[in-house]
């Protein structure tokens, strides 16, 4: 077993996209092994610059990232793109699937697409696709970019294990602003407003900026403002600048080591809370009981909360 996991450590080192595609999916399948392997992959860190892309749906992200992915290219640099799918809790399916690229990035030998779904299992997303970053940088991609759909706490949590968090809006989203800024507002680095050949762009600078200057950071960084045209190519390189001036702001801050041992704390308490939950659900009498329980709470015989309590009762004693 430690012979196979070695093997396949040693074939991700070397960068070999099929060695890489198999590991993730031991990750995110939790399959046995999946723990030895990470703490092998974890020692093969390479330092790649983590760029989280999230936004609302609609706001083009897709495009972006595959512009971007390509300014990188353009620059010598191998690139990983890890596309995070929430799916839905009912039916488990990814809601988008594994996306077709733009063929000339699937094509290209220097670019690795994942898409990455909870699959309907319990929680283990934010994990999973922290721990695929952490496969691509072992393998030696300078460049990972994490793109989230939608703006849910799990999307929340992953953009900010990266190293620079980018926010998407697109023309016209006022009222959308007003209503993600809770969640996602204050953990941007760098804000881009896409289609910005359409119609209210001012409008949502203007909306924006105000929102911006209500917001105080400890780092003293004042988030830019891109505007792009992904479709057309148009402002990727002043994204790839600002992403680059923040980079370069961050480093050796105070700050920024505060915000590694963050993302490390929340790493932890992750898979801590992955694996108590799995233990406690390890017995087929605990999944009899769970399944008993939500009848109960679904028929209104039971409240959740005191399932709860029975369920850690029960893994107690």
């Amino acid at each position: 077993m430690g012979q196979g996991i070695n093997s396949l450590s040693n074939r991700v080192s070397n960068g070999e996209p099929a060695a890489v595609a198999r590991a993730i999916s031991k990750i995110e399948d939790g399959s046995t092994g999946a723990a030895a392997l990470m703490k092998q992959i974890y020692q093969l860190s390479r330092g790649a610059f983590v760029i989280g892309v999230t936004g609302a749906p609609g706001a083009g992200k897709s495009s972006l990232v595959d512009k971007l992915a390509m300014f990188y290219r353009q620059r010598g640099e191998r690139v990983g793109i890890v596309a995070v799918d929430p799916s839905s809790p009912f039916s488990g399916g990814a809601i988008l699937g594994d996306r077709i690229r733009m063929q000339t990035l699937g094509l290209d030998e220097g670019v690795f697409i994942r898409s990455m779904a909870t699959r309907g299992n319990l929680g283990g997303l934010a994990r999973a696709t922290v721990d695929a970053v952490a496969i691509l940088d072992a393998a030696g991609y300078a460049k990972i970019i994490v793109e989230t759909v939608g703006v849910g706490q799990d999307e929340v949590e992953i953009v900010k294990a990266a190293d620079v968090s980018v926010v998407v809006l697109v023309p016209g989203m006022g009222d959308d602003i007003q209503a993600i800024k809770a969640g996602i507002m204050e953990i941007g680095d760098v804000f881009v407003i896409n289609k910005a050949d359409k119609e209210g762009v001012y409008a949502t600078e203007k909306e924006l900026e105000s929102l911006l200057s209500l917001a105080s950071r400890d780092d003293g960084w004042d988030p830019p403002i891109v505007k792009t045209v992904a479709t057309e190519n148009t402002g990727i390189d002043g994204l790839a600048q600002a992403i680059d001036s923040f980079c370069q702001a961050q480093l050796g801050t105070r700050v920024s080591s505060e915000r590694r041992k963050a993302i490390a704390r929340w790493r932890i308490v992750e898979l801590l809370r992955e694996r108590l939950l799995a233990r406690v659900l390890a017995s087929d009498s605990s999944v009899a009981m769970l399944n008993r329980l939500a009848d109960e709470v679904a028929t209104r015989q039971r409240d959740p909360y005191s399932a709860v309590e029975e369920i850690i009762q029960a893994a107690e004693n």
